[in-house]
C-alpha cells in the first residue's frame, strides 16, 4: 500500500447517500417490472433486481473512478462543484450533462441486460448436457425452439429497457425536486 495513501478530509456523503437512495428506488420498481413482464415469482424478481442493480452500481462506480483522472481540469472542477455544492459554475455544462446522462442510461441498460442474461443462464436448473436421444429432434421442433429463444431474448431486452426507463424516470424526478 502506498505511503501517501490517505482518506479524503472532505467526504461526499451526499453523493453516496443519493446513490444508495437511487438503488433503493430502482430495486422495487425493476423487481415489479420483472415480476409482471417475465412472470417470475416475487422472490426471484427481487433477487434479480437486487443483483443487477448492485452489480451495475459497482461497475458504474468503477468506471467513474477509472475515468475520473483522465478528465480535463475544467470538467473535474464542474464535477467537484456539483458533488459538494449542488450547482455548476458554467452554464455551458448543460449540454455535457445531457450527453453524459444519455451515455450513462444506455450503458446501464446494456450492463443490466448482460447481467440478467448471465444470471438467467447461470441459475438454470437443468444442465446443458442432454441425453443422446434428446439430441435427435425433428426440424420443426428445432425451428420452434429457436423462435421461442429469440422471443424470450427480445422479451428480456424489452423488460430490462422498460424497468431501466421507469427507474431512471423516478430518479430524474427526484433529482429535479432536489434541485428546486
Amino acid at each position: 500500500m502506498p505511503e501517501n495513501w490517505m482518506l479524503p478530509r472532505i467526504f461526499p456523503i451526499g453523493g453516496i447517500l443519493f446513490d444508495f437512495l437511487f438503488v433503493l428506488i430502482a430495486i422495487p420498481i425493476e423487481a415489479y417490472v420483472l415480476h409482471k413482464r417475465l412472470r417470475f415469482d416475487k422472490k426471484t424478481s427481487t433477487f434479480y433486481a437486487i443483483s443487477i442493480n448492485l452489480f451495475s452500481s459497482v461497475i458504474g462506480w468503477s468506471v467513474f473512478f477509472a475515468s475520473e483522472p483522465l478528465l480535463p481540469i475544467q470538467i473535474k472542477s464542474e464535477l467537484i462543484n456539483y458533488l459538494f455544492f449542488n450547482n455548476f459554475k458554467s452554464a455551458g455544462s448543460q449540454t455535457l450533462i445531457i450527453l453524459t446522462a444519455f451515455i450513462i442510461f444506455f450503458a446501464t441498460f446494456i450492463v443490466k441486460f448482460l447481467l440478467l442474461r448471465v444470471l438467467l443462464l447461470s441459475l438454470v436448473k437443468e444442465p446443458f448436457a442432454k441425453k443422446e436421444e434428446e439430441i435427435q429432434v425433428f426440424q420443426r421442433q428445432k425451428w420452434r425452439g429457436f423462435s421461442s429463444i429469440k422471443l424470450q431474448n427480445t422479451n428480456v431486452v424489452t423488460t430490462v429497457l422498460i424497468a431501466n426507463s421507469l427507474s431512471y424516470s423516478v430518479i430524474t424526478a427526484i433529482l429535479l425536486l432536489r434541485s428546486k
